[in-house]
């Protein structure tokens, strides 16, 4: 009879623990919109124009203008432009669309203070036929914030040499020769160009 009474009891029970855990599982879909950005932090400077671009992970993507933070706008091509006009780090919501279905993702405008920063080395002597292992690299400029390094004109590049983004310079040089190579340097959206110069004997 106690056994009788103890099935009797777990019968009522099992219902009720088993309904919460299948409800539970309809009310946390997969968040559509997630990982729709390459990229959705976004590092640019206090006072300094943007000249940056979202860039969606799937082809025929969209965005809807708006505000991503104090004098910073996005357009419905994914460019974000402005001149950010107080430091800090803004959370905005995006609107991603294909056709007439639009998601939101959020993304991070880390607006930095302007720190000044030079370029550390620009020269870079080598023997042809024998592997550069050089870096450009930066003094100054806001702490944390890895600078990109960008050759705008290829064709100054002696054959074998590379210029990464990173700004290590590498390869091994073919032929002996003074090259000069323009580069592009950007620190959270506060961008120079310098020229490198290698010589090569």
């Amino acid at each position: 009879m106690l056994a009788g009474l103890i099935m009797c009891a777990l019968a009522c029970f099992v219902p009720t623990i088993s309904a919460p855990i299948a409800n539970m599982s309809r009310q946390t879909p997969l968040n559509p919109a997630e990982d729709r950005l390459v990229e959705d932090t976004i590092y640019v400077t206090e006072g300094i124009e943007v000249s940056r671009r979202l860039t969606p992970t799937a082809k025929g993507v969209g965005f809807r203008p708006g505000y991503l933070a104090v004098g910073v706008k996005l357009d419905e091509s994914g460019r974000l432009y402005g001149t950010p006009k107080r430091s800090g780090t803004y959370v905005a919501p995006v609107q991603l669309c294909a056709g007439q279905s639009c998601q939101e993702q959020e993304i991070t405008l880390v607006v930095l203070r302007y720190v000044a920063w030079e370029p550390r080395e620009l020269t870079f002597p080598g023997r042809h036929g024998t592997p550069l292992d050089g870096e450009i690299g930066i003094n100054g400029g806001p702490p944390g914030v890895v600078p990109t390094f960008t050759v705008t004109d290829h064709a100054r590049l002696p054959k074998g040499v590379t210029i990464g983004p990173d700004g290590h310079v590498g390869g091994v040089p073919a032929a002996p020769g003074i090259s000069e190579v323009p580069v592009r340097i950007c620190v959270a959206g506060n961008c120079a160009g310098v020229v490198v110069r290698l010589i090569i004997v």
